[in-house]
C-alpha cells in the first residue's frame, strides 16, 4: 500500500485509534504551573510537561504534525515566522561568522541580519536577488556559516535552485536555511532537495484565517535540531495554547485551502499578464514569469501570492489603484482566506542590488472569494491607476 498524502496524513493523525473515546481536536489547556502527585516526579518529564513553557497537548500534536509535513525528525513552534527565522540562525551561528543570503530576503528578516546579529559579530553577504545557485555556492568564502534561502524570493520572487546549493553548501561545511513559507511545506519540500533547516511563517497558510502569529522550524540532523532547542529553551519562546490548537485546526485543512488559492492565483496572473496596463505578472507557476522552469521542475502546488509589474506609473497611482478595490483588502501578511493588496515599489530601496522595473510594483494575495469576482475587482483597480 502506497503511504498516504499530505492531505489524508494530517487529518488521520487526529483519527488514529488507540486512544479510547475522546474528541476530535486535542482539549485545549491553558496552564504555566504543571502538578505532580510526588516530590519525586516532579522533575520527571515521563508523566508530560514540567512546566507550560513546554507545551500543552495541541502544542505537542502540532509540531508532529508539522514534522510529518517537512519529512523531518523534529519539529518546534515558535512565537512568528520572523522567529522561526531568526531562532536557527541565532542557534547555527557564531561570532565571526558569515550568512549568505540574497537581496530579495524578507524584509525584518534583512533587519535582523543587518542590525541584531551585525552588533554581534555575524555578518552578512547580500547578493543580487537574482543570484543562481553557482553564484551563492561562489560567495561563500571561509567564514560562512550558513546561507540562508528563500524560493520563490519575497516580493520579486525569484527561484533558485535550492538541491543544487544544498548540496554545494553541505560539501563545503556550510548550513542551509530556507524560508518555505510560499510553499507552506506543501508545493516544496526542503529536508528532501537537502536543506539542513526547512522554517515558514504558521501565521499564513497554516493559520489560514489571519488571527494568529507563529513560526514553524523543522530539520532532521539531531546536532541541528538540539542546537535549535537549546536556543528556543535559553531564549524563553513559548506559544500559547489557544495559537497552537488554532493552528493545528488551521492545518487539517490547508492542502484544500492551498490549492483552491492556487488555482484562482493562476487564472488572476494569466488576466493579469493580458492586461495592458501591466508590465509583467512575478509568479513562478505563470509560463513565462520569473523561476518557471525551476517550479516546474521542483514544486508540486502554488501559492496565490505574486507581484504585478506595473507599466509606469507612480506612487500616487499605485495608491489610487488599492483605494478602488473593494474585495481586496489593504493589509499585510497573506495566506488567510482573504484577498489582500500591498503598494511595494518602496521596498526596492532596501535593497543593495535594487531590480530594473519598468513601473510600479504591486503585491496580490489571491484569497478564497470567487476569481471572477476578484478580476472585476481588479479591472476597477486598473482603471483606477490609468487614471
Amino acid at each position: 500500500m502506497s503511504s498516504p498524502s499530505d492531505r489524508t496524513r494530517l487529518i488521520a493523525s487526529a483519527t488514529r485509534r488507540g486512544f479510547g473515546r475522546r474528541p476530535v481536536n486535542p482539549p485545549l489547556e491553558r496552564a504555566s504551573t504543571m502538578l505532580s502527585d510526588r516530590a519525586e516526579a516532579m522533575r520527571d518529564d515521563a508523566d508530560g510537561p514540567v512546566y507550560g513553557l513546554d507545551g500543552m497537548t495541541a502544542a505537542r500534536e502540532l509540531r508532529a504534525a508539522l514534522a510529518g509535513l517537512e519529512g523531518a525528525e523534529g519539529a518546534f513552534i515558535v512565537p512568528s515566522g520572523l522567529a522561526a527565522v531568526t531562532v536557527p540562525v541565532l542557534a547555527l551561528t557564531r561570532p565571526g561568522d558569515e550568512v549568505v543570503t540574497t537581496d530579495a530576503v524578507y524584509g525584518p528578516s534583512r533587519r535582523f541580519l543587518s542590525r541584531y546579529q551585525a552588533a554581534r559579530g555575524v555578518t552578512t553577504r547580500f547578493l543580487p536577488a537574482d543570484a543562481d545557485a553557482e553564484t551563492i555556492l561562489a560567495a561563500a568564502g571561509d567564514r560562512t556559516r550558513l546561507v540562508l534561502l528563500e524560493s520563490p524570493a519575497s516580493l520579486t520572487f525569484q527561484m533558485v535552485d535550492v538541491a543544487a546549493v544544498a548540496a554545494g553548501c553541505r560539501a563545503r561545511g556550510v548550513m542551509t536555511v530556507l524560508d518555505n513559507t510560499w510553499a507552506a511545506g506543501l508545493a516544496f519540500k526542503p529536508l528532501a532537495h537537502g536543506v539542513d533547516v526547512s522554517v515558514q511563517a504558521l501565521t499564513k497558510y497554516v493559520g489560514g484565517h489571519s488571527d494568529l502569529l507563529m513560526g514553524g522550524i523543522a530539520a532532521n540532523d539531531p546536532r541541528c535540531l538540539s542546537a535549535i532547542a537549546n536556543a528556543i529553551e535559553d531564549m524563553g519562546w513559548h506559544v500559547s495554547p489557544d495559537d497552537a490548537w488554532l493552528a493545528l485546526r488551521g492545518l487539517r485543512t490547508l492542502p484544500l485551502r492551498y490549492a483552491e488559492q492556487g488555482r484562482s492565483g493562476l487564472k488572476i496572473a494569466r488576466w493579469l499578464q493580458a492586461r495592458p496596463e501591466v508590465s509583467r505578472v512575478l509568479y513562478p507557476p505563470l509560463p513565462g514569469s520569473v523561476g518557471h522552469d525551476l517550479w516546474a521542475r521542483d514544486f508540486a502546488g502554488a501559492a496565490s501570492l505574486m507581484g504585478v509589474v506595473m507599466k509606469g506609473g507612480n506612487e500616487a497611482a499605485g495608491r489610487r489603484m488599492l483605494d478602488a478595490l473593494t474585495l481586496f483588502g489593504l493589509g499585510y501578511s497573506w495566506g488567510g482566506f482573504e484577498s489582500l493588496a500591498t503598494h511595494e515599489t518602496h521596498q526596492m530601496a532596501y535593497r543593495d542590488h535594487p531590480p530594473a522595473l519598468e513601473g510600479e510594483l504591486i503585491r496580490l494575495h489571491v484569497g478564497l472569494e470567487d476569481p471572477d469576482d476578484l478580476i472585476a475587482d481588479l479591472e476597477r483597480g486598473l482603471a483606477a491607476f490609468a487614471g
